[in-house]
């Protein structure tokens, strides 16, 4: 493992996977759909992700919003969108399963990581979904995941430096942990020294204006494209320099 702190971003658009390129970042988890919480991007997006970008592209793979506990109809839309993702050429995905009582489905995991392989794989945030994270980490562990994306079972990230810092002490050099959720660069460098992790997640997501020269008022379901704030990702890149 590196010594390097370094920053993914959660894009959501393949403009916020430029964006966070130009602005320092290392990785992009790329995804659809923020307002569930992110779903599986489009094949074209993926492609065009990939064909964009010279940082490290961490697709997440998860058909819908809502549990990680999924149907075997699931997992196999799951396999056939991680052979598609390593046919593009990405590096990694992000992706989670778990049991019915919440637990870390280690087996479907362990299953998932054979499928990626050679790809990396990011356990994400069924993680905060555990009922005992001790247990969740050696879990995860020995599914062969390469890191975690975590926010510490809490709403934000930094709500939680104590139980990070307990997580990557006790993960090592084993596995990668990974805080995300609330994460800015008003608050990046402290969590960075309280929880001593390396890897930090944040979408820095902004609501883009609409550039269309006329709006029917009378239509509310145009929705809101997230991009990411190239200000801020960039200021959480250097709030990490030298740490």
């Amino acid at each position: 493992m590196t010594n390097q702190r370094i920053l993914e971003v959660c894009a959501f658009t393949i403009q916020s996977c430029l964006t966070a390129e130009r602005a320092g970042a290392a990785r992009v988890e790329l995804c659809d759909n923020p307002v569930e919480g992110g779903t599986t991007p489009s094949y074209g997006a993926i492609r065009q992700a990939r064909e964009k970008l010279s940082i490290r592209l961490y697709p997440i793979i998860r058909p819908r919003a809502g549990n990680y506990f999924y149907t075997a109809d699931e997992y196999d839309i799951i396999r056939r969108d991680i052979h598609m993702c390593r046919e593009i050429g990405c590096d990694g995905i992000s992706v989670g399963a778990q049991t019915i009582d919440a637990q870390i489905d280690t087996d479907m995991l362990a299953r998932i990581v054979e499928w990626a392989g050679p790809m990396g794989v990011t356990c994400n945030r069924v993680f905060d979904c555990a009922p005992d994270p001790v247990q969740a980490l050696e879990d995860v562990i020995g599914t062969g995941c390469e890191r975690i994306l975590t926010s510490g079972l809490r709403t934000a990230a930094p709500d939680a430096a104590a139980l990070l810092a307990q997580l990557v002490s006790a993960a090592g050099d084993r596995i990668i942990i990974m805080p995300g959720a609330g994460v800015k660069s008003s608050n990046i460098r402290q969590l960075a020294l309280q929880s001593n992790a390396r890897e930090f997640h944040s979408s820095a997501r902004v609501v883009a204006g609409n550039p269309l020269t006329f709006i029917n008022p009378e239509v509310s379901d145009y929705g809101k494209v997230y991009v990411a704030d190239e200000q801020e990702v960039r200021a959480m890149v250097t709030a990490l320099d030298g740490l």
